[in-house]
């Protein structure tokens, strides 16, 4: 016996359900309708499709029992509210596609989502019809929908797969007999066969001849033990031509087990011959020139180093560099300078041999290994200038960069690498510095290098590291040396910076000031230059002995030119409160070569503020003079060099008695440094010029000494501790 539970509607005749919900005694025709509703309301409910009734504005009149079979929610949650809430989309978008239902009639396959008790996500297909009342007007709607989620995903995984099949790879699907199915357009482009050529045929029709039947068995025995083979083979393209593909087999089986078809994917392999040509040339040549990169460069250099020691014959290294390729770019733009390396590579490809190599290392610089010279080093040695000399000629012919007209030279530094001690690297290095041994020399030329360069460069490098750490430990010292006027009159100080080295001792600034400049230290040194006078001069103005002295300092043009330092020195004279008409700034002419109107505009802001102006070593420079009238100086100093000789020198009196008129014509002050003699002196007064500094009146003190020589000069009495101090 059974004793499943029963449905309450499962096996009831209709005449069961009319009697166990109406009155017994009803019309035949009201029981009638009943029983007929009843059937309905049973279809309905039995049936797969959800079927919704609604009314005009969208209200959920009824719903079968699909509803909670697909959403999880029961018929009666639902009667009543709204049926745009179900969809998942939009509000306005869900009532827009419930007034489509109304205006447009009966709709067919309209998708959309629809929620869930447990926010998963079903897609359903509506279909629509409308019932109307008597008078024709639209009275209710009813929806049918379908769940369509499988369906959707499985449409989603057919189109992902279609657009695999498209891929770059060739593509072929046989069946178990091993009959081709399909083929994808990469199959056509790398084959020649269209589809229509080779459905129904067995791929054997592709054999070249190129393997043996134990090939083909040894395929078949890997898909047969692995479901995989994965190899290099030869095929005939349509066109006769045999290609290499790389191929891969795969065997389909179905849920039993049994293979019901094989796929297969290749690629052409001159496809992949070339990528790797390419990524070949990405990693060992330049982009631009086609040159061998830094990477090539080094490993023909070291194939150059083991065959120069084999043959015995010497070897070189010419480091190439472009003269003022930066101006080319800053003036006429990159595309240009692109242009002009690749015509230097050009030239330089050309004056070399076949067995030689030209590599570019990056921006302008190039290197030349040159192999197979002579055996004698010097014979060598000449090879390769008369090589290099070539070089300069054929690089200082005329560029033509699409409309310009460009003319450019270079500097290169040779190295010999035969019985040589040093690698690679440090060949390259020796070869680079003497390339820029060729730049000091005045550009465009040759220079070899000398061991005695490393050992300046090897002393330059420790010498920077302990530059570095001069400021970190205040190392640095400010001397000063008294400036007089024809009366011997103090009437101001230079103040010369100083290293004092706790090993090293006393280091003046000739044999630190280039390489600070050339390390960018310059400009916090200078900075720490204008603090110091600053803190001096706000020490001096509180005493009567010095609260009108002038002090001179130093400025560089890197410091100078840095776009904050008007706003730092702005800052120093009025956090020390000094009158800035004390402070001097002596300048070369070398700060007025580049940005002429931008440094006169820093110029004028500080003299604003009252800073007074020294134009520093004048009648060195070569530039100055045109423009000395633009600038708003106060001072020329002629420089010691002018001096020295003056007493026997008659072009040193003819500069300095020019100097000296063109100071007064100027309305400009002018002072001479480097006076050591009363004669130096008693001419330069004659001519004019009345303030002098030099060791006739002092060296450089350090500030104790100098104040003390201060007083000596004066007469009075000794200063006191806290005025020795500053």
């Amino acid at each position: 016996m059974n004793n499943k539970p029963q449905s309450p509607h499962r096996n009831l005749s209709i005449d069961a359900l009319l009697t166990s919900k109406g009155p017994v005694l009803i019309g035949e025709s009201c029981r009638a309708l009943m029983r007929s509703e009843a059937r309905y309301r049973l279809l309905i409910n039995r049936m797969s499709a959800l079927i919704m009734e609604l009314s005009l504005t969208g209200e959920i009149l009824y719903s079968n029992e699909v509803i909670t079979q697909i959403t999880g929610i029961s018929v009666d949650e639902l009667k009543g509210r709204d049926f745009t809430e179900l969809l998942l989309i939009q509000e306005s978008a869900a009532e827009m596609l419930h007034q489509q239902f109304l205006q447009k009639g009966e709709l067919c396959a309209v998708r959309s989502g629809i929620r869930t008790h447990d926010n998963s996500r079903k897609i359903i297909s509506w279909n629509s019809v409308n019932i109307y009342d008597s008078q024709g007007l639209i009275e209710r709607i009813i929806y049918f929908g379908i769940d369509v989620t499988k369906q959707v995903a499985i449409e989603k995984e057919l189109s992902i797969a279609a657009i695999a099949f498209e891929s770059q790879e060739g593509m072929l699907i046989t069946d178990a007999h091993n009959m081709i199915l399909r083929v994808n357009r990469a199959f056509t482009a790398i084959t020649g066969y269209t589809a229509e050529d080779v459905i129904g045929l067995n791929p054997r029709i592709f054999k070249s001849g190129h393997h043996d039947e134990a090939f083909y068995a040894a395929m078949w025995n890997s898909l047969s033990d692995t479901g995989v083979w994965a190899g290099e083979i030869w095929n005939r393209r349509k066109n006769g031509e045999i290609s290499s593909e790389i191929l891969t087999i795969a065997a389909v089986k179905n849920a039993a087990g049994i293979v019901t078809n094989y796929v297969s994917a290749f690629v052409d392999s001159s496809v992949i011959n070339k990528a790797l040509e390419e990524i070949k040339s990405l990693a060992f040549y330049d982009p631009l020139t086609g040159l061998p990169n830094r990477r090539l460069l080094v490993d023909r250099l070291e194939q150059s180093l083991l065959s120069s020691v084999r043959s015995g014959l010497e070897g070189v290294i010419l480091f190439l560099d472009l003269d003022h390729f930066k101006t080319l770019n800053d003036t006429l733009g990159h595309d240009m300078g692109d242009l002009l390396l690749q015509q230097v590579a050009q030239r330089l490809t050309a004056c070399v041999r076949e067995g030689d190599t030209v590599a570019r290392l990056g921006g302008d610089e190039f290197v030349i290994v040159l192999t197979a010279l002579s055996e004698q080093k010097i014979e060598a040695a000449v090879q390769a200038e008369i090589i290099a000399n070539e070089i300069l000629i054929s690089l200082n012919q005329i560029y033509q960069l699409n409309t310009h007209i460009y003319h450019c030279s270079s500097s290169i530094g040779v190295t010999m690498i035969n019985n040589s001690e040093a690698g690679r690297e440090e060949l390259l290095q020796q070869a680079d510095i003497a390339m820029y041994q060729a730049k000091k020399a005045g550009r465009n030329r040759v220079c070899f290098f000398d061991p005695k360069m490393q050992a300046t460069i090897n002393a330059n490098a420790d010498l920077e590291g302990k530059l570095y750490k001069a400021l970190e430990y205040s190392q640095f010292r400010l001397h000063y040396q008294i400036q007089v006027d024809n009366s011997g009159s103090s009437v101001g100080a230079e103040a010369l910076i100083r290293w004092l080295h706790p090993e090293l001792g006393l280091i003046f600034p000739i044999q630190f000031i280039p390489l600070a400049e050339e390390t960018g230290l310059i400009r916090a040194i200078g900075q720490w230059v204008v603090e110091t006078a600053c803190a001096q001069l706000s020490a001096w103005q509180n005493q009567a002995l010095t609260c009108n002295l002038t002090l001179s300092i130093n400025v560089s043009a890197q410091q100078f030119q840095q776009s904050d330092f008007v706003a730092h020195l702005q800052a120093s004279i009025e956090g020390h409160g000094i009158n800035p008409g004390l402070l001097n700034l002596e300048l070369t002419e070398s700060i007025f070569l580049a940005n002429m109107d931008e440094t006169i505009a820093s110029m004028n802001a500080l003299r604003t503020l009252g800073v007074q102006f020294s134009l520093d070593d004048f009648g060195t420079g070569y530039s100055c003079l045109q423009y000395l009238k633009r600038l708003p100086l106060d001072q020329l100093k002629i420089d010691q060099s002018f001096v020295r000789d003056l007493i026997v020198d008659n072009s040193d009196r003819a500069i300095v008695s020019t100097i000296i008129a063109m100071a007064k014509s100027l309305e400009l002050d002018v002072i001479a440094e480097g006076v050591e003699t009363d004669e130096q002196r008693q001419f330069l007064q004659h001519k004019g010029c009345l303030h002098y500094q030099g060791y006739l009146f002092g060296k450089p003190l350090p500030i104790e000494q100098f104040e003390a020589l201060l007083v000596s000069r004066t007469g009075h009495a000794a200063p006191s501790e806290t005025f020795l101090r500053h």
